[in-house]
């Protein structure tokens, strides 16, 4: 296929896609997703779009985020539906979108909105050739259907890992066990941030994380965050160096957010670092913080801000098992973990490719079936 650059078109959305509203999500609870504007919120028994549906975030943080469905779904009120119009791909303009990031064009200083009227009339240079447009969406959704792929994987892994620890440490197997403090049973770390002031602290090779890094998608492994420190910022301050597979949990804000790290990294007073008394039963360590993070956010308090403290960690109880069990079974699911952070570090890797590739295909600097490597496009 010969791509021509006359099939990019000055075009408003309006002629590309039909809009509808959403509608209060229903209250009975069911199979079917409901979505408001930041992805799925719950499930529930009726629906108001079917097939292929654009989801776009209507109102506040997450206005102009965009989601794609091809199954019965409910589009809440805090949302958009876009369903494309002949002669155009659902999943190319799904892309599409999301490339143009449409939080740009939202009215409102205070609450950002994006309505109906504002989208219809939005003019971008879009491919307006079927065939081209399914090859580079059918490009981007392999990548996409990969990173499902490693992701689910995770999900399995990290659950065959907590059925292994609630089968050697659950309440029926530890009666004979000391109950003590949380704190016997792990390192609590404090964080620290350089000043910000201080432009020779900031930018260099050091990973530094603060509490936002932690999202559900790295619940399991984190590899990057947002800032980096110089070594003349860790030495100012008062955050240090976690080594790799240890936990940190955030205990500022949204408490209870957890990771595992992929490499060493230096971390904010808004999170704890969390290691292992003995330096080297890290998986077992996470799993047991991962086992009483419910506790942990119950335990928070605040006046602005929830927060736990190392108060929190003392006052919660636990069964002490012997240490060599520990040893045991952190070797057990060692492999794991270990496959689970090669998987992550592969989504990582694809995810990188699929962002570097998005602007140049939707922009049609890129021939599908010529430049891109034969593993993608077959």
């Amino acid at each position: 296929m010969v791509q021509n650059m006359s099939d990019w078109k000055e075009i408003p959305l309006g002629k590309v896609l039909e809009f509808g509203n959403g509608k209060v999500k229903p209250k009975r609870v069911g199979k079917i997703p409901i979505y408001g504007g930041n992805g799925i919120l719950g499930f529930g028994n009726d629906f108001n779009y079917e097939n292929e549906t654009i989801i776009i975030g209507r109102v506040g943080a997450y206005c102009g985020s965009v989601y794609y469905e091809n199954r019965p779904i409910w589009v809440s009120d805090n949302a958009l539906a876009a369903k494309p119009k002949q002669n155009y791909d659902a999943k190319f303009i799904y892309y599409f979108l999301k490339h143009i990031d449409l939080n740009r064009w939202a009215g409102g200083s205070s609450h950002p909105l994006v309505t109906q009227t504002l989208l219809k009339s939005l003019e971008f240079s879009i491919c307006t050739n079927p065939k081209v447009q399914c090859d580079i969406a059918e490009v981007l959704s392999s990548l996409d259907d990969k990173i499902d792929l490693l992701h689910r994987n995770n999900k399995t892994l990290e659950q065959m890992a907590e059925t292994l620890f609630r089968h050697f440490f659950g309440l029926d197997t530890n009666d004979s066990w000391e109950s003590v403090s949380a704190m016997e049973c792990f390192r609590l770390i404090g964080g620290g941030t350089p000043a910000t002031t201080q432009s020779a602290f900031w930018g260099g090779n050091i990973k530094w994380m603060s509490a936002k890094d932690i999202t559900e998608a790295h619940k399991g492994f984190i590899l990057s965050t947002e800032k980096t420190i110089t070594v003349s910022g860790l030495q100012n301050s008062s955050t240090k160096i976690l080594p790799k597979f240890a936990t940190v949990i955030s205990a500022r804000g949204t408490v209870g957010k957890y990771c595992m790290l992929a490499e060493p990294m230096c971390f904010s007073q808004s999170n704890y670092g969390i290691l292992p008394v003995d330096d080297e039963s890290f998986f077992f360590t996470h799993l047991l913080v991962a086992s009483l993070v419910k506790e942990l956010q119950a335990a928070s308090y605040g006046t602005v801000f929830d927060t736990i403290t190392t108060r929190t960690f003392s006052d919660i109880k636990v069964p002490l098992p012997p240490h060599e069990l520990v040893k045991n079974f952190n070797e057990i699911v060692s492999p794991f973990f270990e496959k689970m952070l090669l998987n992550s570090q592969q989504m990582e890797s694809i995810r990188k490719l699929r962002d570097s590739l998005l602007p140049k295909l939707i922009a049609g600097e890129i021939i599908v079936s010529t430049e891109l490597p034969q593993s993608l496009v077959s």
